[in-house]
């Protein structure tokens, strides 16, 4: 609540990244208002591994790039800071562990019978989709459901992560990430 009484609007962040061949991957975020109004978008420049972070890095080497360094960045260069970031990406899950925000994987399939129990301390309703946390922070699902109660029941999450796929292709073709 505000001093005035009034509930803050909630922000939502949705973070993705593509692979773009022979120059890495880059990632995007676009923060919205709880109805899906942008706020702010962000993008990375290419990243690519060298061959010794490939070999040191092993297993961990995607989320790495994904979540730590790429998702990282966009979380601190954005001047609106979403309260959650949402992402269709589950190596990005590992930005949970060096941002303060929860972060919330959106489940890939909308079958009810194939989606986690949402009543686990992990998994979450928003919009039309269930959302699952890092395992290692469950409090981050008590922590938005306050501000959960904003998002239209018949939202789609999965959209926005469209429009910031079709924003950094935009930008690769207009030539800005170099």
């Amino acid at each position: 609540m505000t001093a005035n009484g009034k509930q803050d609007q909630l922000r939502l962040g949705f973070l993705t990244a593509i692979e773009v061949p022979d120059r890495g991957f880059v990632g995007g975020l676009l923060v919205t208002n709880h109805c899906g109004r942008p706020l702010e978008f962000q993008c990375t420049v290419p990243v690519r591994p060298n061959s010794t972070q490939t070999i040191l890095y092993g297993p961990t080497l995607a989320s790495f790039i994904l979540g730590e360094l790429i998702g990282g960045t966009l979380v601190d260069k954005a001047g609106v800071k979403p309260q959650v970031i949402l992402t269709d990406c589950e190596q990005i899950l590992e930005l949970r562990n060096h941002v303060e925000q929860p972060v919330a994987l959106i489940e890939p399939q909308n079958d009810p019978a194939g989606s986690p129990d949402v009543e686990s301390t992990r998994s979450l309703k928003l919009g039309r989709q269930i959302v699952r946390f890092h395992p290692a922070h469950d409090a981050d699902r008590d922590a938005i459901t306050g501000g959960a109660r904003q998002i239209p029941a018949d939202a789609d999450l999965r959209e926005p992560f469209d429009r910031v796929r079709e924003a950094l292709q935009e930008t690769l073709r207009s030539g800005a990430l170099r």
